[in-house]
C-alpha cells in the first residue's frame, strides 16, 4: 500500500503517471486493483494537483469494480473536485465523472446537482468557459 502511494506521489511526475496510466489501462479489463480503493481515495485531496488528477481518473476506472459501494463513501469528496483550486483538476474531475455515471447511475442526480450548483467564477476567463464546456458535455452523455 506504501508503495502505491509512493509511486503514485513521486517526484518524478512521468514516472507517477506512467503508474497511473498502467493501472488506468488495467482497470479497463480486470478488477486488480480496486482492493486498492481506500488508498487511492486516500490520496484525493493530495497537496499537489497532478497527484489528484492520477487519483480521480484512477478511482474513476475503478467504480466498475465497486460491489462493496465503498465509492458511497468518497462521493462527496470526489464531487468538490468539480470546483478544484487547479482548472485542470476540476477538468479531469468532471471528466471522470463520465466514466463513474455510466457504472453508478444512481450518482447522476448528485453530480448534476453539483453541476448545476458550482461557482466557476473563481476561474479565469481563458479556463471557465472549457470548465464550463465539460460540464455542459458531461451532463448531456449522463443525461442522455
Amino acid at each position: 500500500m506504501q508503495e502505491i502511494i509512493a509511486k503514485l506521489t513521486a517526484k518524478d511526475d512521468k514516472y507517477a503517471c506512467a503508474i497511473a496510466e498502467k493501472i488506468i489501462s488495467e482497470s479497463q479489463d480486470t478488477d486488480e486493483w480496486y482492493e486498492y480503493f481506500n488508498t487511492f481515495a486516500s490520496l484525493l485531496n493530495h497537496p499537489k494537483s497532478f497527484v489528484r488528477n492520477r487519483v480521480l481518473n484512477i478511482l474513476a476506472a475503478n467504480a466498475q469494480w465497486d460491489d462493496e459501494n465503498r465509492f458511497d463513501m468518497i462521493l462527496d469528496d470526489f464531487l468538490t473536485h468539480i470546483t478544484d483550486e487547479k482548472p485542470i483538476t476540476a477538468r479531469q474531475c468532471i471528466k471522470a465523472l463520465r466514466q463513474i455515471g455510466a457504472v453508478k447511475p444512481q450518482y447522476i442526480p448528485r453530480i448534476l446537482s453539483c453541476f448545476h450548483g458550482a461557482d466557476l467564477s473563481k476561474y479565469k476567463d481563458s479556463m471557465r468557459p472549457l470548465i464550463e464546456k465539460d460540464i455542459e458535455e458531461t451532463e448531456r452523455l449522463l443525461t442522455e
